[in-house]
């Protein structure tokens, strides 16, 4: 029987530093402003229903978890974060559902083999910086014949040109890591899990951001919000490439501003998968 991965020293000290990235800013405030719709999305797509045993991995605030609980599921919320399961509890309190909250490690799941009928992410595990170890973990507490239900921004999109733009401001990413938004393509998705969960939907979708005015107010919103914004942008700060930084955070708003000046209008491609443990 497969066991719980024991993660080493070195990676301890990795996690600890994604820890403080998204608890930098203001995450939570992200979610309420234009993220909302993406989990009720993926719990719809996943099929969930009541009696399901439910793991959101990478969870955050419960975007995906809360509706899954609404639908009866028993839901385990899971994530690195506490700061963010803590903006998760007050709302699911808010909405009077009950669900289980642990902070957890995607690539060292604390959850026994089998343990769960649906296991999902939304843009959520795709951010974990080893992409087999976290694949090989929602297989491992899936039961054979459950759920894998994943909601990845996609490379093409306007998350994979905002990382693309960061990159070259950040510094090297840790030995093994790779780019988040891969796990929007269908062949990563392949290649991660193999024969062991057979996708048989891998749907592109859009989410229509309209909360900013102009394409700045958004370039400002992810410099007050998101974490690996954050971070990149302190780093460009140390290296004395500050407004440099800036200047290509607001052209790239700029680019993928579909509305106009002042009443910009965004769209964000996703890439939703739903496949069945082997």
């Amino acid at each position: 029987m497969s066991t719980t991965p024991v993660p080493e020293p070195s990676d301890l000290d990795l996690k600890k530093k994604h820890r403080g990235m998204w608890a930098s800013g203001d995450y939570p405030t992200m979610v309420e402003r234009f993220l909302l719709p993406l989990g009720p999305r993926l719990v719809r797509a996943a099929g969930i229903g009541a009696g399901d045993r439910v793991l959101d991995v990478a969870a955050g605030t419960g975007n995906a978890s809360l509706p899954a609980a609404a639908a009866g599921a028993a839901v385990t919320a899971s994530d690195l974060t506490p700061e963010l399961l803590d903006a998760g509890r007050r709302r699911a309190e808010a909405e009077n559902l009950d669900l289980e909250w642990v902070e957890a490690d995607a690539e060292h799941l604390p959850f026994g083999q089998g343990s769960y009928d649906v296991v999902m992410s939304s843009i959520g595990v795709m951010f974990a910086p080893h992409h087999q170890p976290s694949a090989d973990e929602m297989v491992r507490v899936c039961r054979p014949g459950g759920r894998i239900a994943l909601l990845s921004w996609t490379p093409e999109g306007m998350v994979g040109a905002l990382f693309r733009t960061m990159k070259p401001f950040a510094p090297a990413p840790p030995p093994g890591a790779q780019p988040a938004p891969l796990w929007g393509s269908a062949d990563h998705l392949a290649e991660l899990f193999g024969g062991r969960v057979q996708f048989h939907s891998a749907d592109h979708g859009v989410l229509e951001v309209t909360a900013f005015p102009r394409p700045g107010d958004f370039a400002a919103h992810f410099i007050a919000s998101y974490g690996p914004t954050i971070s990149t942008r302190a780093h460009a700060r140390s290296q004395g490439r500050l407004d440099e930084f800036d200047s290509a955070l607001d052209d790239l708003m700029t680019t993928w501003n579909r509305g106009t000046a002042d009443a910009a209008r965004f769209e964000m491609e996703y890439l939703l998968s739903v496949g069945t443990r082997s």
